[in-house]
């Protein structure tokens, strides 16, 4: 099985890959998603997080309001280390237990959509990593057009995560979307040859059909075994 990292960065465009890879039938396994679902109201996640940051944090259906606790985190990063030390390990057990679904489905390839990959130490799961680059200037202007926030807000969102100058250093297929959506779609083209190679030995064995081979194989060698004893 062989687990693609995708990454990029805030207004960087790595959701509009993501659906791409989405739309050419490869499965994603999206952090975000996720992350939504382990802020529930009464998962383990949305009490560890009420407790830390209070009730003012809540809508009145009880839910986290999550754009509010975003800029509380956005702006404060003690605050922002708090809850991604909370969260963590729930994000962690749910990106594994969606992995384990689709490798029980037979699934050979599939796409670890992940924001903070790097920063979580996800990317030692993934390989090949794509990384979704744009320059400074494009990511703050897009961004800004996105949410309608004001520059100094967009600018604060941003250096809370890993410069992307830093992540392409890391990556091992770049995307550059800098250009049109037109220049990404061909640009994803090339990208998609590289993922969809046919698997390693390793990446097969890894896989659910891999699995079944190896077992095959161990059965047929105890028969032919307990015959020649």
């Amino acid at each position: 099985m062989r687990i693609v990292g995708l990454t990029g960065g805030i207004g960087s465009g790595k959701s509009t890959v993501s659906n791409l890879f989405k739309a050419h039938g490869i499965p994603v396994v999206d952090a975000d998603v996720v992350a939504r679902d382990v802020l529930k109201k009464g998962t383990g996640g949305w009490k560890k997080v009420v407790a830390a940051f209070g009730e003012d944090i809540l809508l009145p259906d009880g839910e986290v309001d999550r754009p509010k606790l975003g800029r509380i985190v956005f702006s404060d990063p003690q605050k922002r280390q708090i809850l991604n030390r909370f969260l963590a390990p729930y994000i962690s057990s749910g990106i594994l237990l969606e992995v384990l679904k689709l490798w029980m489905k037979g699934c050979k390839i599939i796409v670890l959509d992940v924001p903070l990959l790097f920063e979580a130490k996800m990317d030692r799961w993934t390989n090949p990593i794509v990384v979704v680059w744009v320059d400074p200037e494009t990511q703050l202007h897009r961004l800004m057009a996105r949410d309608g926030t004001t520059e100094e807000d967009s600018k604060s969102r941003i250096n809370s995560q890993m410069s992307l100058d830093l992540k392409r250093t890391k990556a091992d297929i770049l995307i550059d979307n800098t250009g049109s959506l037109a220049d990404l779609n061909e640009n994803f083209q090339k990208v998609l040859v590289q993922v969809t190679r046919p698997l390693t030995w390793t990446e097969f064995a890894l896989s659910r059909q891999g699995a079944i081979v190896a077992s095959i194989s161990i059965f047929l060698g105890i028969i032919i075994c307990r015959k020649c004893l």
